[in-house]
């Protein structure tokens, strides 16, 4: 429990800045431990529009792992086992998940419920407490060492002193940019507008991608909608904005003629959001004190849908290197942190690795205008016949490289 609330000087054991995936499943774990654990979340809920709601088979067997599936299961989802890619009008089955193991599919859920089934589950903890709208403005230190952070609240502005702060409060992260942690910019060739269009039962259930000369969109079934990202060139979408929202009906049936009557239902610009694509990551995730995981160390390129599960990843490796130590109420000492980033910088490096390879031969591209259309080499083309192939890119997106599994109990103490 906190206390100290009338000095306004706070305690916890581990302090948890940002409420999103990695921080919700990190004070999870860690209190179903044992841990005192406050996680901050400045917003007053969790409903955010176009967030990532992909749950890779990585997260569905973390999930397994902490006995949420069936909780999971009952939340309102869909289950996606191929995904598919259209070039130039023609359609190709690009990854296929079926056969994989233990996990054969990805789901498709909201966020919010996932944080949600998250919060509820941890609140059984006794050790767990989170509080909505209070923010993280700035840390506080004894000479190098993070001792905590200052937090904006409604009651007021307070001061809450943790064994461990961890960053969890994503690409624009507060608390990375109040360190001279190193930060490596990879920079992106696209940014993506975010909307729903209405679908229809009849219209084709596989998620996919199409490419055409100078655009390209992504939608994503979520049953009665179409969650829809509009590719464009990075910086683009400020010049766009300028036209008529009919300038964005127009390239979307250019690109798909059959959405010509969804693309109606996009009535002005405040129907489209704009995601800001970033690649980069720290090149030290660490200070004395301090830790920085998920987007708050490595933004992702939105290629896969994999941030959601990196970040969740992460949540699950530093809950088991450190939760035996805070739980004992002490400290973790700074090589405790640098292991936790020696284990996930490998699967963070490779991961990224193979978004930047695509957003340069693939979606740059495409997004070229003067550039020859994209074509499929015909050796890829004839591999793609064979479901063993499409497998490969599959366990890629699906597992990653080095998912982790917990090591803790998976019910309260």
């Amino acid at each position: 429990m906190l206390t100290g609330w009338a000095s306004r000087i706070m305690q916890t054991t581990c302090c948890i800045v940002g409420g999103g995936p990695a921080g919700i499943m990190l004070g999870l774990l860690l209190a179903r431990a044992g841990v005192e654990v406050v996680v901050l979340e400045k917003h007053a809920d969790f409903l955010r529009d176009f967030r990532g709601d992909t749950i890779h088979p990585s997260t569905l067997q973390v999930l397994e792992e902490i006995g949420l599936k069936a909780a999971f299961e009952a939340l309102p989802h869909q289950v996606v086992r191929q995904l598919g890619l259209t070039i130039n009008g023609e359609y190709q089955n690009f990854v296929d998940f079926r056969s994989l193991k233990p996990y054969d599919y990805m789901a498709m859920a909201p966020q919010w419920d996932l944080l949600n089934m998250l919060a509820n589950e941890a609140r059984q903890a006794e050790g767990f407490t989170l509080r909505m709208q209070h923010e993280a403005v700035g840390l506080t230190r004894e000479g190098e060492l993070v001792t905590g952070v200052e937090v904006d609240s409604p009651d007021g502005r307070y001061t809450l002193e943790a064994k461990l702060v961890v960053g969890c409060d994503g690409r624009s992260s507060i608390l990375r940019a109040q360190t001279d942690l190193p930060l490596v910019e990879f920079g992106a060739p696209m940014d993506a507008l975010w909307f729903r269009l209405p679908r229809q039962p009849s219209q084709a259930d596989d998620t996919f991608a199409t490419l055409g000369q100078g655009h390209m969109l992504v939608l994503l079934n979520r049953d009665s909608y179409w969650q829809a990202a509009y590719v464009v060139p990075k910086g683009a979408d400020a010049r766009l904005r300028t036209e008529p929202v009919t300038e964005l009906h127009r390239r979307l049936v250019e690109l798909l003629p059959r959405l010509e009557d969804a693309a109606a239902a996009i009535t002005s610009w405040d129907d489209v959001k704009t995601l800001n694509v970033q690649v980069n990551r720290l090149t030290r995730w660490y200070q004395p004190g301090l830790l920085l995981i998920g987007d708050a160390a490595h933004a992702m390129s939105p290629i896969g849908g994999v941030g959601i599960n990196l970040a969740i990843q992460d949540a699950v490796a530093t809950a088991n290197e450190l939760a035996a130590t805070l739980a004992a109420g002490k400290r973790p000492e700074t090589s405790q942190l640098q292991a936790i980033q020696q284990r996930r910088m490998l699967p963070t490096r490779l991961t990224q690795a193979v978004q930047r390879a695509l957003q340069r031969r693939v979606i740059a591209r495409t997004l070229d205008e003067d550039a020859p259309p994209v074509q499929l080499p015909a050796l890829l083309r004839w591999l793609l016949q064979f479901q063993w192939f499409r497998r490969i890119p599959a366990r890629l997106i699906g597992y990653g490289f080095r998912p982790e599994h917990v090591r803790l109990p998976v019910s309260p103490p």
